[in-house]
């Protein structure tokens, strides 16, 4: 039988059929082969409705398609271009900076490259810097955000780290544990930027407190969004649930009624929009966790691990080949389905290897975030592509630096795990 049942699930993944029928199905058919009931199945989908934290995900994810559908973008550029225009290189770091807060507040690196690429590639050229830095600046900082609080792929990873009962994960923990990498990121590349266009004659923008005054003023609003998340989450007041339900209506509120960026009649179609990726998420997170707990009745952690032991002895090594497999993941697999698929094999493995599962966390969502634009095949590169109308190998070579740029750090939090996790303790 399984001769013919695995080529066909194979076969029918080849041919595009969705990520979720093709768990399911290779669910259906492990425990029916160990003679295990069918009604397991729904019984273990049915069991994620018991975790709260889920209620976050479709919050989070409404406010962040209300703001990319806003003028937040451009409120954020003329912010950061008014108060850090006068540094050297400021531009390169007004355009980091400019991203990694879009992303944050959308959750998506593809958003942020379609809504700021237009406004921040064009004035990085009039400022000075070539077309395939600016091109390659933007590509790669599209996916900053995704260690900064609310992150969804870090929510994602506390899910299905805390369904598997076996690592007491508190997703606050992993927005704090993301704060300083992402920084780090942030300066790496900035400092990448001064030294590769070192040789640009690039003018400064004068400092102007009074244009700053006002920039502020027209952005406060949705200044407050990270505030109110920073409150939420340090004084232990709300839990995440709650931070999500204040922060959607706090952005419905400034984006309806405020700032009147978007029509009540775009309502519908937009929380449509939102619902519909939220829906995706929790219908391959369901059929995932399913097809966990037959890996875990099979003992194919404690297999993956014996075999990974005989070979690796040492946790470094270990983390070392988990850097590179995640990097290749991330080049051909959402970081959705990656968490889902790939976080039951290897947190277990991890944690027998003395691994902390909240340093796992940004270890795993900072190389997926490279992976968005990993070659040959990284989502942002096509999106890029499209959005800049330029070829995927111009692409590759924008990018390739900066991917290099962002390794380093990513070694860095790997081999340093007290800096990852200095702010939690």
């Amino acid at each position: 039988m399984n001769a013919i049942v695995v080529p066909l699930i194979i076969a029918v993944a080849l041919i595009g059929t969705p990520l979720f029928i093709i768990i399911l199905a290779g669910a259906a058919y492990g425990f029916w082969s160990v003679q295990i009931d069918l009604m397991v199945l729904p019984i273990e989908i049915f069991r994620l409705t018991e975790n709260t934290l889920l209620i976050s995900l479709p919050l989070f994810t409404f406010a962040g398609y209300l703001l990319s559908e806003s003028k937040t973008a451009d409120r954020m550029v003329n912010l950061t271009q008014a108060a850090l225009g006068w540094l050297p290189g400021g531009m390169i770091l007004i355009s980091l900076l400019a991203c990694s807060f879009f992303t944050l507040l959308t959750g998506g690196s593809g958003v942020t490259i379609v809504a700021l690429g237009a406004l921040l590639v064009p004035a990085l050229k009039s400022a000075g810097y070539s077309e395939k830095f600016s091109m390659g600046l933007i590509t790669t900082s599209g996916s900053l955000g995704l260690l900064l609080p609310p992150a969804i792929p870090l929510i994602l990873y506390g899910v299905v780290a805390q369904q598997m009962d076996i690592a007491d994960v508190d997703i606050k923990d992993l927005f704090v544990a993301g704060l300083i990498p992402a920084g780090i990121m942030v300066l790496a590349l900035w400092g990448y930027g001064l030294w590769s266009q070192r040789h640009q004659p690039v003018p400064l923008t004068p400092f102007v407190i009074r244009e700053v005054l006002k920039q502020l003023w027209l952005s406060k609003w949705e200044l407050g969004i990270p505030l109110i998340i920073a409150l939420g989450l340090i004084s232990g007041w709300l839990v995440i649930s709650d931070i999500a339900a204040i922060t959607a209506l706090y952005v419905l509120i400034i984006e309806v009624f405020v700032y009147r960026d978007i029509k009540l009649s775009s309502l519908p179609r937009i929380a449509a929009d939102a619902m519909k990726m939220v829906g995706g998420i929790l219908l391959i997170l369901a059929v995932a966790l399913a097809f966990t707990n037959l890996l875990v009745d099979l003992q194919i952690p404690t297999r993956v691990f014996d075999f990974i032991q005989a070979h690796i002895d040492s946790r470094w090594v270990f983390l070392l080949c988990l850097n590179v497999a995640l990097l290749l993941l991330g080049a051909v697999l959402d970081i959705f389905a990656a968490l889902i698929i790939i976080v039951p094999l290897i947190l277990p493995v991890a944690m027998e290897y003395g691994i902390d599962p909240v340093h796992l966390g940004i270890i795993f969502v900072a190389n997926m975030q490279i992976g968005y634009f990993t070659p040959p095949v990284g989502m942002n590169l096509f999106i890029a592509s499209y959005r800049f109308k330029k070829s995927m190998t111009e692409l590759y070579a924008a990018t390739i630096p900066m991917m290099l740029v962002l390794m380093l750090v990513v070694l860095l939090i790997t081999f340093w795990p007290d800096m990852v996790l200095f702010l939690v303790r």
